[in-house]
This record gives C-alpha cells, sequence and structure tokens, in this order.
C-alpha cells in the first residue's frame, strides 16, 4: 500500500498533531505509541510532504508491514484506537508490574553465568528463566526497560584486568602516576611511547559513494597487503606527537626509534623521561643489539625509563594517542606503507599544529581509593 492510496488515507488536524506531540514528549509513552505516532505525522496528507512507506521505515527503524497496520487502524477505527494499546489480560505486557523483589532477581540472573549454548543472555532466555524463578510470567517489555536502567548484558568491553592485591602492579602504577606529577621541562621533558600493528588491507572493489538518504557503501571482501608496526610519541605537557610506520616490529625497530628520539626530537634535552610497557623488545639490551657499545650507552644514559605494569597499559598517555589515531586516522582499509606513511604525516601535522596537550587527572591519591582491591591487605 502506497501513502498515495485512496484506501487509506491519514488526515490529521491541527489539534490532532498538537495532541500528538504533547504525547510523543511524555516519557511514560512506550516505543508502539511513538512509533504509530510518527507513522501519522509521516503520512498526513494534511501536512505534507507526505513520505514513502519505504522512507518512513527507515527513519524510525520500523517494518513496512507495521506502518501498514497503523494507518489501516487509523482509517478503521480512528486516532484514539491507533495510539491506545488494547491488550488481553492474559496477555503478557499485562502481566504486573517489577517491584523491588522482582528486579533484585532479575539483576541477580542477568549477571550471573548464562544458559550451556548461548554466548549470551536474551530478553526471551530472560523471560523463561524468570517464568520459572517467580512461577508467574514478566514481559519481556518489562524485563527490558528494567535492565534498560541498570545494565546492558548483551554488551562487554574488553578491558586490562589486573589480579587482585598485586604489589608488583601497585609498585609500577604508583611510580608512572608521580612521573605525571611533574611540571613541565623543556630540559627534562616526559615522553610516552608506544607501538600497535597495523593490517594493509586493499580494496577489491571501488565503494559507492554516499548520496542522500543513503550510507557509503563499502564491499565486504578485500585483499591482505601484510603487516606493519605503527611507533607513537607524545609529549603530554610539550604537546609535541610523532608517528612512525616500519615494516617489522623487532628490536632493531624500537632501538632505531628510541635513538631518533634522542637526537632529532630532544637534541638538547638533560634527560629523557620515557613511559612505556614492558614488550620483550622494549628494553635497553635492544639498543647494544642494535649500534656499538659506545652508541647504546650514549643514548641509554639521556633516557630515565618508567614501566607501565602488566595489564595497565591505560597508565601509557600514548595509548590515548593510538585510540585517537585509530579512530581519526586509521578506521579505514589502506593499501600499503607509503600511503600509511603519508596519511600519518598529515594527522601528525594536524595534531602538534594544533599543539595538543594531554591534561591527566588520576593521581595516586585516586587509585589507593578506586583502586583498593588491587592493594595488598596488611
Amino acid at each position: 500500500m502506497t501513502p498515495t492510496s485512496k484506501k487509506y488515507i491519514v488526515k490529521l488536524s491541527d489539534d490532532d498533531l498538537k495532541r500528538l506531540d504533547k504525547i510523543l514528549r511524555q516519557k511514560n509513552t512506550s516505543e508502539t505509541v511513538a512509533n504509530r505516532i510518527r507513522i501519522l505525522k509521516d503520512m498526513d496528507a494534511n501536512h505534507p510532504p507526505v513520505k514513502t512507506y519505504k522512507q518512513c521505515a527507515s527513519d524510525h527503524g520500523i517494518s513496512e508491514p507495521t506502518i501498514t497496520n497503523a494507518v489501516r487502524k487509523f482509517v478503521n477505527e480512528g486516532l484514539d484506537a491507533t495510539i491506545k494499546l488494547k491488550r488481553s489480560v492474559n496477555s503478557d505486557n499485562a502481566q504486573r508490574k517489577v517491584d523491588g523483589r522482582v528486579e533484585a532477581k532479575l539483576l541477580e540472573v542477568a549477571c550471573g553465568p548464562v544458559p550451556k549454548g548461548h554466548s549470551r543472555w536474551t530478553l526471551r532466555l530472560l523471560e523463561a528463566q524468570m517464568k520459572i524463578i517467580l512461577d508467574e510470567p514478566i514481559s519481556r517489555e518489562a524485563i527490558r526497560r528494567t535492565l534498560k536502567k541498570q545494565l546492558r548484558p548483551h554488551r562487554s568491553d574488553y578491558w586490562c584486568l589486573p589480579k587482585k592485591e598485586d604489589p608488583e602492579f601497585i609498585a609500577c602504577m604508583e611510580d608512572v602516576l608521580d612521573v605525571y606529577k611533574f611540571p613541565y621541562d623543556p630540559k627534562v621533558p616526559v615522553v610516552c611511547m608506544n607501538e600497535k600493528p597495523y593490517q594493509l588491507l586493499g580494496e577489491v572493489r571501488d565503494s559507492w559513494a554516499m548520496r542522500p538518504g543513503d550510507n557509503k557503501k563499502v564491499d565486504s571482501e578485500y585483499v591482505r597487503k601484510g603487516t606493519c608496526s605503527i611507533f607513537a610519541f607524545v609529549e603530554p605537557l610539550g604537546g609535541r606527537h610523532h608517528t612512525s610506520v616500519r615494516e617489522h616490529r623487532t628490536a632493531v625497530d624500537w632501538a632505531e626509534e628510541i635513538k631518533y628520539m634522542v637526537d632529532e626530537m630532544y637534541p638538547e634535552a638533560e634527560k629523557i623521561i620515557l613511559v612505556m610497557d614492558n614488550l620483550n623488545t622494549h628494553k635497553p639490551s635492544s639498543l647494544y643489539k642494535t649500534f656499538n657499545p659506545e652508541e647504546a650507552r650514549r643514548i641509554i644514559k639521556k633516557l630515565e625509563i618508567h614501566y607501565t605494569p602488566k595489564h595497565g597499559s591505560w597508565l601509557d598517555i600514548a595509548e590515548i594517542e593510538l585510540n585517537m589515531m585509530t579512530r581519526q586516522c586509521l578506521s579505514r582499509r589502506i593499501p600499503d606503507i607509503e600511503t600509511l606513511r603519508k596519511e600519518l604525516s598529515a594527522w601528525e601535522s594536524k595534531r602538534n599544529n594544533s599543539y595538543a596537550l594531554v591534561n591527566w587527572q588520576f593521581r595516586t591519591s585516586d587509585a589507593r581509593i578506586k583502586l583498593a582491591s588491587l592493594y595488598p591487605k596488611l
């Protein structure tokens, strides 16, 4: 059925529109009623332009049959019947509301282990489980509303999880946090360093450009072009940023990057305080693998190295730099190292020209409160 069909035509008065807008603004309006109101407004012949069913479905994330049903109900039964949900007393949606006891039990189940054969809890699974526990049904909509206020069992975050009561983690963490309290000193800069692997990918077919009302189309097939390693250096208080692309991630690559930092980025510095993770190549011994002893020792004497703890990469400010780099520059397919270097060079120039500083707020006093479980119990 199209919006120009003679059989089902929506006509709303100005008063009807005001009433619908008022209902739409109310917090307790259900999503079903809200969708019906949006459909009626989009299909209203008295207030053009009238959208097609396809446009309306795309704008509101609903199906075209839902639009057809809403329009038919309006024409056959009127406005009140369309925006008022009538449920059977025996339906799930007519069951009792979730009280505090039921909510606590629901959260306990949703935070607990999922049934075998499933990776996560779903509304359908929770509905069945709660019916067993309570010996009476509770609607999926009530479960959804309760979980929306409290937690999202269908989502999870990847995080570095340290061990409980870990003195080694605490020692490294407080050491790094003390470094971040140092005032800015151009003669003794604090520099954070990190690196990440990057997959080079080529396109099999050209993408289709975006156009109004439609997304960019990118083909799911791609060509693997190998991997490389991206090094990132950031001076939080000096606003200096540097990125570099290497074909490999070896001790030699790290040593050459450190030499560049010492001789090219900070040749006038008396000492460079370097914060980084304890990757196997991030060691002074890598300098001896690459340069003669005199040169290696010269570079090491200009460094004061502080390692972040294992499972504590979030303490490295360069990790923030890499995350921003990924979102702003790398979230696409780049086919070769030369293109990657040009793109990162442009991104680096913009960062340096904007003099982007990092205002680190997390202190040792905060850690001793928020991360109390990591401290040994004496």
